[in-house]
C-alpha cells in the first residue's frame, strides 16, 4: 500500500499539497520530481496559489524550502518527522455532484422508496430493476430519449426526484461541507451518531479556479448516510456535512502533457473497505467512462453567470459505486463498522486512506479561516498574492 498512496508515475507527476509542519503550521506544498518544497511564501494558500498568472511555470520553478522525498509521507497516517498531511485545499467551496452514475441514481431510488430502513433494500431494488427495465447508463441526460423514459416512468408511478437530476437536463450539485473542513489522507473521517445505514463514495474531485477553469484532480470520499437521506432528501445537509465527514487527497495532479481531463474521463477508481473487527471486506472499481454527463459540464453546471466562486471550488464528480454486500445480517445490505479501513485508489492519482469513526468522538474541527489568518499573519506570511 505504500507504494500506491502516490501516482504510479511519480516522477513526472506535478503534484500541489498541503502539510501541517510541525510548530509551525499550514503550508502550500509542490512536489517535483518526487522531492517535496514549501512554497507558502509564494503563495499562502492554494486558492490563491491557483488564482495566479503563470501558473505551470511558477510550480516548475518555485525555489520553495525544500522538505524531502514525498514518500516520506507515503504511509498509512500521511505522516514523518514532524509533518503531517492535510487536504490539499483550503478556502475553496467544497461542492459534490449526485447521481451522475446510473447505479447510484437506481440505490438514490431504492433509499427513497426504503425511507431509511435497510432492510427493505434488497426487495425494492430486484423490484425497481425489473419493472425500469432501460438500461439507464445509455441513457444521456436531458435527451429526447430521456424525457421519453421520464414519461414512461410517470406513467408508471416510478418517477423520483432522483430520477429528475439523473436523467434530466440538471445535475445535482450541492454543498459537501465548509471550506478548511475536509480532511486528509491518513485522518479519520465521521460518521453522525444517528446514522445506522452508511457508506463511503470513492470520488475523483476537481480542482476549480474563479475563472471556472478545471487545474488539476484528486481523490475524494463524499461520506454517505443512506438512512438519513433516504428518510428525506430535505435532510441532505445532515447526511451530507458532518465533522470529518468529507476526505480529499493525498495530493492535486496538476494537468499537465501527461495528465489531463481525459485521464479523468478514463480513469477507474477503486474502493477497499476493510473490517478491523469483523474481518469484513468489500472491493469495487468504478470507471469513469461510465459517468452520465461529461465532468467539464459539470464545472459548468456548478458556476458560471448565474454562480461565481471566487476562491474556487472542488468538485466532487458522483460514484457509481454504492455497496450491497451483506455485512451483518442477510438482505441487511452494508452499512460502516467504527474503525473500517477505506481506501480510495486510482493509478495516476494515488490512494486515499482512511479510518470510520463517529463523528462525535472526533476531535472538533477548530482550525478554520480565522486561525488561518491568524497563522500567517504570525509567521510574517502576507495573505493575499
Amino acid at each position: 500500500m505504500t507504494n500506491a498512496i502516490l501516482p504510479a508515475d511519480l516522477e513526472r507527476a506535478l503534484l500541489v499539497g498541503r502539510v501541517w509542519r510541525e510548530n509551525i503550521g499550514p503550508a502550500v506544498v509542490v512536489v517535483r520530481q518526487g522531492q517535496m518544497f514549501d512554497i507558502t511564501r509564494h503563495a499562502p494558500t492554494v486558492s490563491a496559489l491557483f488564482e495566479r498568472a503563470g501558473l505551470q511555470e511558477l510550480l516548475a520553478q518555485a525555489q520553495g524550502e525544500p522538505l524531502g522525498p514525498v514518500a516520506a509521507l507515503a504511509n498509512e497516517a500521511g505522516a514523518c518527522d514532524g509533518l503531517r498531511l492535510l487536504a490539499p485545499c483550503d478556502l475553496q467551496a467544497v461542492k459534490a455532484c449526485g447521481v451522475t452514475f446510473a447505479v447510484s441514481l437506481l440505490e438514490r431510488v431504492i433509499e427513497e422508496r426504503a425511507k431509511g430502513d435497510p432492510a427493505r433494500a434488497a426487495d425494492l431494488r430486484k423490484e425497481i430493476q425489473s419493472r425500469i427495465g432501460a438500461d439507464l447508463s445509455e441513457i444521456r441526460p436531458g435527451s429526447d430519449a430521456a424525457m421519453q423514459l421520464k414519461a414512461d416512468l410517470l406513467d408508471r408511478g416510478l418517477w423520483s426526484q432522483y430520477m429528475e437530476v439523473g436523467i434530466g437536463p440538471d445535475a445535482e450539485v450541492f454543498t459537501k461541507s465548509q471550506a478548511m473542513s475536509a480532511v486528509g489522507h491518513g485522518a479519520a473521517v465521521g460518521i453522525h451518531p444517528d446514522s445506522k445505514w452508511n457508506n463511503p463514495e470513492p470520488e475523483i474531485v476537481l480542482a476549480v479556479n474563479s475563472a471556472g477553469v478545471a487545474l488539476g484532480a484528486t481523490l475524494g470520499n463524499d461520506v454517505n448516510l443512506r438512512d438519513i437521506e433516504g428518510r428525506s432528501a430535505l435532510l441532505l445537509g445532515k447526511a451530507k456535512d458532518n465533522n470529518a465527514s468529507c476526505s480529499i487527497g493525498p495530493f492535486i495532479r496538476m494537468f499537465d502533457q501527461h495528465f489531463s481531463i481525459d485521464t479523468v474521463r478514463n480513469a477507474e477508481v477503486s474502493l477497499l473497505i476493510e473490517g478491523a473487527e469483523d474481518g469484513f471486506e468489500l472491493a469495487g472499481t468504478s470507471r469513469m467512462r461510465e459517468i452520465s454527463r461529461d465532468p467539464l459540464d459539470l464545472v459548468k453546471q456548478a458556476c458560471g453567470p448565474h454562480h461565481q466562486y471566487p476562491d474556487g471550488f472542488m468538485l466532487f464528480l458522483g460514484t457509481m459505486f454504492s455497496p450491497t454486500k451483506d455485512r451483518d445480517a442477510p438482505g441487511a445490505g452494508f452499512t460502516h463498522h467504527l474503525g473500517d479501513r477505506v481506501s480510495i485508489g486510482s493509478t495516476a492519482l494515488g490512494t486515499l486512506v482512511n479510518q470510520v469513526q463517529r463523528s462525535d468522538q472526533l476531535p472538533p474541527w477548530t482550525f478554520g479561516v480565522r486561525a488561518l489568518y491568524s497563522n500567517l499573519a504570525q509567521r510574517g506570511i502576507a495573505f493575499g498574492e
